[in-house]
């Protein structure tokens, strides 16, 4: 495991500062399509994309912390779903057969959403993901291994379906320590690479 010097999704104190990963790769996101935050708690993610003049759709079990924190911001819409009980990607869900140039998953494993996730990434979409992995139980929570991805899991994820940009897992230090995992993939348009941020 790489250990290196970078805040932990939803580290203490840090529920307002987006994600250096998440900011890094966000001006990969294509300008004419919108963003899926998933999962989105008080829309940290949303506000740094807001920011950057992309449409953002903010989806989480409860809207509340969202509406509060960034109500009626321009281009932002929110929706309250639970995204476990009622699976948003499938048929019938409120983003079935969608596609978005962005999404942006932090602290937050739900495997079952996997296929969806990854289909409703459009042709030069990226997806941005980042939470806790195995490893993790040794700092506190989460530790249940449920919700800890295995070593690799988000690039067996993506395999044969997205190109991976960036990819690291292992330790961060700052403010606490903790075990992550990350990646930036993306669906090609064609053999031309992105250019990196």
């Amino acid at each position: 495991m790489l250990r290196c010097n970078d805040s932990p999704p939803g580290a203490d104190g840090q529920a307002a500062i987006p994600s250096r990963w998440v900011a890094r790769f966000a001006p990969l996101v294509p300008a004419d399509r919108s963003v899926l935050d998933l999962a989105c708690g008080s829309g940290r993610h949303s506000r740094l994309l807001l920011d950057l003049g992309l449409r953002v759709l903010a989806v989480d079990r409860d809207a509340r912390p969202v509406r509060t924190s960034l109500g009626g911001r321009p281009g932002l819409v929110v929706l309250e779903c639970d995204l476990e009980s009622a699976p948003p990607f499938e048929a019938g869900g409120p983003l079935e057969g969608r596609q978005f140039g962005g999404i942006v998953v932090t602290n937050y494993l739900h495997r079952p959403l996997w296929q969806g996730l990854i289909a409703a990434v459009a042709p030069g979409g990226v997806l941005i993901y980042e939470t806790f992995a195995a490893g993790n139980e040794r700092f506190g929570r989460p530790s249940n291994p449920a919700f800890l991805l295995r070593p690799g899991e988000l690039l067996e994820a993506v395999s044969g379906r997205l190109e991976v940009v960036a990819y690291e897992n292992g330790i961060v230090d700052v403010p606490k320590p903790a075990a992550i995992q990350r990646i930036c993939a993306r669906r090609p348009v064609d053999a031309v690479p992105c250019r990196l941020p």
